[in-house]
């Protein structure tokens, strides 16, 4: 990927308030002041190819409206703020998205943008179903459609109905014809971000070529070695170490400060990425994140909670609850849920 695209991530969402509203974020205050006095909330743009290096930086974005100000997160009798401040927990839903066109061909697809086949939607959409009682109040998606689909779809099943608005900030005319001037409508609403080094893994050479006839010509073994090792490169592509370098530093730079300000994250990638991401969480060796195998649109959960990872399970048990392994904040959160909507 070229670097010119390496800045292309969400930047900038402006907000119009009517009055004065103040926002905590980590050890960060903003105050949105009365009408025509316009606030940047700001993304940091910064990416880093380094695997082990991190910069953190709190992004001051309007998600944080999303939890702040969500009647489910705030218990009654304490401000939002302190809610806020005091949780100390954050979910992080992993989630590979749906069956694509190319998938279904048996090609190497990589980082060309194909779309969702008929049954990949249909994942999207269970997957959605399977995380619609925990709370989402930011998503992180590749630059590929396949991902922002999923991403998508699946939000449609989530009982708070809040509605998930990709960001543009690839230019100051994307900036402000993208704007919301309705603070009701930014509390009823999810930033999207979209990132590129969360993409697929780049086949090089492969990239359109049918599996089956790629073996054949190649020879099965080569063809594996190609797919299934750790810094191993297909022919002008990228290896899984290659992958994890971008996908992690990403990660690093600009999800995980989320995660220790409060906020739930969803991120809607790929295989590789996402097998990426997972190696850094799980503290996975380069040959154990090689035999790791995700299924598509299968949502992962995990929870952070004092700077650690812990996995919750994948939905392979009989029951949500089961599924999910439900921190107390978790169950509270469905039990509001239940509470408000029903």
């Amino acid at each position: 990927m070229a670097n010119a695209m390496l800045h292309q991530t969400v930047g900038t969402l402006q907000l119009l308030s009517n009055s004065g509203i103040h926002c905590q974020v980590g050890n960060n205050s903003v105050r949105l002041l009365p009408r025509d006095l316009k606030v940047e909330l700001g993304f940091s743009k910064r990416g880093s190819n380094s695997f082990g290096e991190k910069k953190f930086s709190v992004i001051q974005a309007s998600a944080s409206l999303t939890s702040v100000f969500d009647p489910v997160l705030s218990p009654s009798n304490k401000g939002p703020h302190e809610s806020l401040k005091k949780s100390n927990e954050a979910a992080l839903i992993l989630i590979r998205h749906g069956e694509s066109l190319w998938n279904e061909k048996n090609l190497f697809t990589g980082c060309v943008d194909v779309p969702l086949t008929k049954k990949g939607v249909e994942e999207a959409i269970e997957a959605g179903k399977r995380i619609s009682n925990i709370p989402v109040d930011m998503i992180f998606t590749s630059a590929l459609i396949r991902a922002q689909m999923t991403a998508m779809l699946a939000m449609t099943q989530h009982r708070r109905k809040k509605v998930p608005i990709i960001m543009h900030n690839e230019n100051e005319q994307a900036r402000l014809w993208s704007q919301i001037h309705s603070e009701d409508t930014i509390k009823q609403s999810i930033p999207v971000v979209a990132a590129w080094q969360l993409n697929e893994r780049m086949y090089g050479e492969l990239q359109g070529l049918n599996k089956q006839e790629t073996a054949d010509r190649f020879g099965k073994e080569k063809v594996h070695e190609w797919r299934r090792s750790y810094d191993i490169p297909p022919p002008n592509g990228e290896s899984l170490e290659m992958c994890a370098q971008r996908a992690v530093a990403y990660f690093k730079d600009e999800i995980e400060p989320q995660l220790i300000s409060g906020k739930n994250v969803m991120i809607a990638a790929h295989g590789n990425s996402l097998r990426s991401i997972i190696m850094y969480l799980d503290e996975l060796t380069s040959q154990e994140v090689i035999s790791l195998e995700l299924s598509t649109g299968i949502p992962m959960l995990y929870i952070f909670k004092e700077g650690k990872f812990m996995r919750r399970g994948s939905p392979i048990a009989p029951t949500e609850a089961g599924v999910y392994a439900y921190t107390r904040r978790l169950a509270q959160y469905r039990q509001k849920l239940d509470e408000t909507l029903n």
